[in-house]
Order: structure tokens, then sequence, then C-alpha cells
């Protein structure tokens, strides 16, 4: 709708906010109206018209079989749309329209704000199943009506109250039609088998919502004064009502159509089910976060008892594998430490990267720079658990080979992240400029425990590759290189 207004029309960006207001809560008329809505908007020259935005009902059958927006029609064809614009009032003139053998009766709605006309609102009935209508119909079409003449006021929507339509109730969920005072006039079955479930006994037609509503609902003080007004249809509104074990979702519009009002609709959805598995899923997510709370304390008491053995132990290279062992349980409880911080199993990388590089900076006998470049992104948990034990061994290894007897010296951790909209791959590059591979390495056959550990999770768990080269000419030193599947992440 953004590009159609901007290409073709006059409209300011408030009245393209005005539009957009407007097309978010329309589903509301077309559903009340068993038709389809078309909105069209004068072009720049004012010798044609541009759809700009289409609804169908979810009550009735549709009138259009394709899509119209984006269709221009010369000033003058459709007669009604003229008359509605220039005329500034609802036009219902004019026999049925014949589409496809269907007859359609035509409306045109004028789209008003601040006195003046923006567009035009074609209401499309299909008039193929017209049948004497229920009572439930006549009040959802009178209810139309309404609103139709606010829009043409330019009184709805309401500014400042734009409604999520796929959290808000619909039509169909439920609803009460109310006068002036608040008093039921009609509640759909719907609507009330919604307050049944709140522990209404009896019929809600004749009584006063908002007091009926504050009954139902638990207080322990005083009745709710603005649940009374809210559920009175007083003001545009919506709130959630709890009471007997179930959940209910109300929505107040005030019919203004001559700028007075005259009544209210509320919509309303039992959402009783919704919100217990919402709470079920709330508690699984607080339940998930306090294991993974106590895991990360458990191995940070290992690699403390672990510390505590090492001191007392008289081999050094028996110390220096208790050590080892202590930063490699480390590296797993930093992440489920940030697990436990998440709501989800998902973590954002470059902070356990940091903190694995700043733990492992730590043993450094001399002074060695380590840093990062590149982002990680975003990584599920069975991928970051493995990839920081073999950053936390592969900067182990730099750090005591690279370096033997202290100096000074530089590692770089660079990380390149393919689109994260779409599967890709992860490039880790860990490069020092230590004193480089000695004489007839191979990576994939030698090595420490360390390097053992980084091959079997690195081909094994993270399903990658691993590879240390020497760093060409005229450098020295060595770079290890990883290279990764990941799964997207929007």
């Amino acid at each position: 709708m953004n590009d159609l207004v901007r290409q073709h029309t006059a409209l300011s960006e408030s009245d393209l906010e005005w539009l957009h207001l407007l097309v978010s809560e329309w589903q509301l008329l077309s559903d009340l109206s068993f038709a389809d809505l078309v909105l069209w908007v004068p072009t720049r020259d004012g010798t044609r018209y541009v759809s700009v935005a289409q609804m169908r009902p979810n009550t009735g059958p549709t009138s259009y079989q394709d899509d119209m927006v984006g269709h221009l029609v010369p000033r003058g064809r459709r007669p009604l749309l003229d008359a509605a614009l220039d005329e500034g009032r609802i036009v219902r003139e004019g026999d049925p329209e014949w589409r496809e053998e269907v007859p359609v009766r035509v409306e045109s709605i004028p789209v008003r704000r601040e006195g003046r006309v923006l567009g035009v609102i074609a209401r499309n009935t299909n008039l193929l199943t017209v049948r004497t209508p229920s009572r439930l119909e006549l009040t959802y079409l009178q209810s139309a009506s309404d609103l139709a003449q606010m829009i043409a006021a330019g009184s709805f929507p309401f500014p400042g109250q734009q409604v999520d339509m796929d959290a808000s109730p619909r039509v169909g969920d439920g609803l009460i039609r109310l006068d002036a005072d608040g008093v039921v006039q009609y509640a759909s079955p719907n609507g009330l088998s919604a307050y049944h479930r709140l522990g209404l006994a009896s019929d809600l037609v004749g009584h006063h919502l908002g007091q009926t509503t504050a009954e139902l609902a638990p207080s322990r003080g005083p009745v709710d004064e603005a649940l009374v007004k809210l559920a009175s249809g007083y003001a545009p509104r919506e709130t959630e009502v709890e009471g007997n074990g179930g959940v209910i979702q109300l929505r107040a519009i005030p019919l203004k159509p001559k700028g007075i009002r005259i009544g209210s609709l509320v919509l309303l959805r039992d959402v009783t089910e919704l919100r217990r598995r919402e709470r079920e899923l709330i508690t699984k997510d607080a339940t998930i976060r306090e294991i993974h709370h106590r895991v990360k304390n458990n191995l940070q008491t290992v690699a403390a008892l672990l510390r505590l053995q090492a001191r007392r132990m008289d081999s050094v290279r028996g110390r220096e594998a208790l050590n080892e062992a202590v930063r490699r349980v480390g590296s797993i409880a930093i992440v489920h430490e940030t697990l436990s911080q998440n709501l989800d199993e998902r973590v954002e990388f470059d902070e356990i990267a940091d903190r694995v590089i700043a733990m492992v900076a730590e043993i450094s006998p001399g002074k060695v720079e380590c840093r990062r470049t590149g982002r990680f992104g975003i990584l599920d948990a069975e991928v970051a658990t493995p990839l920081a034990m073999v950053l936390t061994e592969i900067l182990q290894n730099a750090l005591e080979h690279a370096y033997p007897a202290g100096g000074h010296g530089s590692v770089e951790v660079s990380a390149v992240r393919g689109d994260q909209r779409v599967d890709s791959r992860l490039l880790i590059t860990v490069q020092d400029d230590g004193c480089g591979l000695p004489e007839g390495f191979d990576a994939q056959r030698t090595g420490n425990l360390g390097l053992q550990i980084v091959r079997t999770l690195v081909e094994g768990e993270l399903g990658g590759t691993f590879d240390m080269v020497p760093v060409p000419a005229p450098g020295r030193g060595t770079r290890v290189v990883l290279d990764i599947p990941v799964q997207a992440h929007k």
C-alpha cells in the first residue's frame, strides 16, 4: 500500500498512516457487513482511482475471486465512487451488479480524516445466498452501518488505538451489543458461552454488562470501576477478565455514528486454553533456565575441586593437566550460564567467545594480546557447547606452544558468518604470530590430547572441518581454520 499511495496519489505521510490505521481495523467492518471491502484512492491528477487495499469477509462468500489491489479505474466508470468522493456521503443507490452470474450489491463509504475525504471504500456484498436475516445477522448489519457512518464522519478508526488483529477478538469469536447505558441488547451464542465460562448462570440480555463482568471477576476490594466502564463500552479499550477458572478477552468499541454515543460493541474471545498453555510454557522455560543454572553451578563446583587438587599436587605435569581440565569445565559452564539467562536454547556466541578468550589469556606466561574480529552470531546450544570447548583448546594450545618461553605476541580469533536468514557456514580462524609448527607436523594425525578433542568435536559433533597450517611467508606463526555448518535464525 505504501508504494501504491506514494506512486499514484498526493496523500501525505500522515494521511497514509491514517489509511494504515483503517486497514488494521476494517476486518471488523467486512465481517459485520458480510461484504468485501476495496479501498480506492484518487490519483494525483484526479482522473483515476487506484485500489490500494482489499479485505474479504470471514462471515460470508466473497464477491471478488481476483486480487483487486493495484487496479486503476478511470473516473466516471464507477459513479458510486465519484458520488461518495465528491459529496462526502455514503452512497447506496443503484441496482445490483452481476459478476460471473453472481449478483453483487455495491456501496461506497467515504474515508474522512480531519474534514478531508482521502478515498472511498467500496463495499461489495454477494447476494447469491441472501435469505431472511436472523437476529445475529441483523445485529451485525446494524453495527456495520454505524461503523460505516463513523468512517464517513472521520471518527473511526480511533487515533492511537491501532489493534493487532491477530491477537484481538474477531466478530465470530463473540459479540455483544450494548445500548448507551451499557445494558446488553444482544449477545451472540459464542459471546454468551464465554460468559458462562466465567460462571454466569443466566442470560445476558437486559443486564448491565459492566456490573455483571465485575461481579464475575474475583476482587478482594470494592468493585473495579475501571473494569465496569471498560465492559460498559464507554471507551475503546481491551482487557482480559478471569474468573471461575476461565479467561476471556474483551475489546470495547463505542458506536458514535452521528457524534453521540448510541451504544457499544464488545468483541470477546474465550482464551482460557491459550492462557493455560502459555503458563505451562512459562513454567517449562523457567524450569529449563533453572536446570542450566544448576548445571553451571555444579560445573563451577567441579572446577573448584580440580583447582584445589591441582594446588596439592607435587607433579608439575599433573598440576598442568588438572588446570587444563579446569579450563575445559569452565568453558562449558560459560555456555550454561548464558543459556540460564535466555528464553530459548540459543545463545549470542560473541559474548561466550569473549569470555573464553579472557579466561584462556589469563594463563599466558608472557604478554600475549588476544582479540576477536567478526561476529559468530546466534547459535543453538548443541553447537555452542562443543564450539566453546573447541575454542578453549585451540587458544590454550596456541598460548602454550606458540610462546613456550613467554614473550610478546598476539592471537586473533576471526569469525565470518554467512547469511543468518538461511542455513550457512561459520568460518573461524585462530592465528598467532608465535614460533610456528614443528617440521613434519600433521594436524590430522599428530597432536596432544587438546587437538584430539578438537578433531573429535569439530568433525564428530559439529559436522565441520578442522585444519592447522603454518602462516604463509613473510610472516610466521600458526593458523587454525574451522569450517562449521550452522542453522538459520530469523
